[in-house]
């Protein structure tokens, strides 16, 4: 039976939907008929006091007429939802409102809600009556409530709406964690026991709509204790298989956990990292976050830091000629070529899957110089090849050293680590001011066309090598105008054995 266990204030309700919206929409209703329903995530807002972001509305069918019509009076963009669903949604002046029928065969409301996926999303309250009568001080809306989401709501809880609600569509497997994730909510025990039974249906999900929920998680601030709560119910396993490899694979002794714990230790650190940069890199927060503003930046800086060992196990050996000592030679390039290949599994863009490989490929770089700076022999031209292989991501690649450090505290580790690597930043940002931007900014002293008229050489890759020679040259200082980048391009040409082409 509905249950009306807790009530909206119609003021709520009213500051929710702007007037423009209710006109149109008691219009629809007035010409549809039937009963309109306030429904989901934005109830459960509501009632949590929250201020929802989107506007999901509930019709016992024609959601697609429905939203036509809403789209046409206020001059929004309709955009089909699902090929299967009769749901649409509307964009108009800033507002999203998605409109469905009810699901799977439903007749009611309660049958509609019953069928949702977990309890905190099966509220829904009736809304065309306050439509018609738009008073702040008109009756409360009461929240009709068959599955006990109000009570799981004050409990803190995520709970599935019934025994059938994970096989009826396992995408939500990953939702039960991404709504704890969001919420700050713990998993019921009988919930999590069902996810264990049944997380193998995930790999029966469109890998796109994987690839959006994980985002999604990746994207809150607890990431990674989601992450190990998938882990434990095996869930993780079925949808990153790649990263359950390193479960029990010893480190070298700079470590004090596994190669997985490192990698899921890396992506806690780097969120405490995200959430306050300046505090691990003093002087020099104001680059980082502003590298970190992008949402998309945070996102993947995170995956690269979960999948940064991606390539220990592929490359794990032991010298024996060093006593046994355990060692992961070339794991960066063999973990970004098989994070190349997870992210084209899950439907990633281009954008996404070469800039966290980039990342992933890069990220021993700062341990490496830093190497080279505590002997006192790095060099200019080392400092600016540094910046050059890193491009834009040099703050990337730096706040990613940053959490692998901070997440291996073995015996052996070098002290200072995280010392050094704010040093060599600070250094390789006076570099880049004062000797890479400049050229950057400047007209090149040399280009393909020079190549081409004035040493008659035939295009091919030797142009870009010639180039990237000279541009190297000119911020070290070696090359300071044209006919010193041309006496270069005439040097590397004549090593190269190239043959100039005779002028016709």
């Amino acid at each position: 039976m509905l249950q009306a266990a807790r009530s909206i204030d119609a003021e709520q309700v009213l500051v929710l939907l702007p007037e423009w919206l209710r006109t149109a929409l008691a219009a629809v209703q007035a010409e549809s008929g039937g009963e309109l329903y306030l429904s989901g995530g934005v109830v459960r807002d509501l009632l949590r006091g929250q201020g929802p972001t989107d506007i999901d509305l509930t019709v016992a069918a024609g959601a697609r007429t429905w939203a036509g019509r809403l789209a046409t009076l206020t001059k929004g963009a309709l955009v089909p939802l699902g090929r299967d669903e009769d749901a649409a949604r509307v964009v108009s002046r800033g507002v999203i409102i998605d409109i469905a029928s009810f699901r799977e065969g439903a007749r009611t409301i309660a049958e509609d809600l019953m069928r949702r996926d977990l309890t905190v999303n099966a509220l829904a309250c009736r809304l065309d009556p306050l439509l018609a009568d738009p008073r702040p001080e008109a009756a409360p809306l009461p929240v009709l409530d068959p599955t006990g989401g109000g009570a799981d709501l004050g409990l803190g809880l995520i709970r599935v709406t019934g025994a059938k609600s994970l096989s009826s569509d396992p995408l939500r497997l990953l939702r039960v964690f991404r709504f704890a994730a969001l919420l700050g909510f713990a998993i019921e025990a009988e919930t999590l026991a069902q996810v264990g039974r049944q997380g193998h249906l995930v790999q029966t999900v469109a890998p796109e709509r994987i690839a959006h929920e994980l985002d999604l998680i990746m994207g809150t601030n607890v990431a990674a204790t989601t992450l190990e709560a998938m882990a434990a119910s095996g869930l993780l396993w079925a949808v990153l298989p790649e990263l359950a490899a390193g479960i029990g694979m010893a480190q070298p002794k700079s470590h004090h956990l596994d190669v997985w714990e490192h990698n899921l230790e890396a992506l806690r650190q780097m969120e405490r990292i995200v959430a306050a940069p300046e505090a691990f890199f003093p002087d020099c927060g104001e680059e980082m976050s502003a590298w970190l503003q992008c949402p998309r930046q945070r996102l993947r800086l995170k995956w690269a830091a979960l999948c940064h060992d991606l390539g220990k196990p592929a490359t794990m050996g032991l010298r024996e000629d060093k006593g046994g000592r355990i060692t992961f030679y070339n794991h960066d390039r063999v973990g970004a070529r098989m994070f190349a290949e997870l992210a084209l599994r899950l439907r990633w863009s281009n954008e996404a899957r070469d800039q966290v490989g980039r990342l992933v490929e890069g990220h021993m770089r700062p341990f490496h110089l830093a190497n080279v700076a505590r002997t006192g022999s790095l060099t200019l031209r080392a400092a600016i090849r540094m910046l050059r292989a890193a491009g834009d991501a040099l703050e990337g690649l730096f706040l990613l050293a940053m959490a692998d450090s901070l997440a291996g505290q073995g015996t052996e580790r070098i002290e200072g680590m995280e010392e050094e690597l704010v040093e060599l930043y600070r250094h390789l940002r006076r570099i880049r001011a004062e000797h890479v931007a400049p050229v950057r900014s400047a007209p090149p002293l040399l280009t393909g066309r020079d190549l081409i008229d004035r040493l008659h050489l035939p295009p091919g890759p030797l142009f870009k090598r010639i180039l990237a020679a000279v541009e190297e040259a000119r911020m070290t200082g070696e090359v300071g105008d044209a006919d010193g980048a041309l006496r270069l391009a005439k040097t590397m040409a004549a090593q190269e054995g190239a043959v100039p082409e005779v002028p016709r």
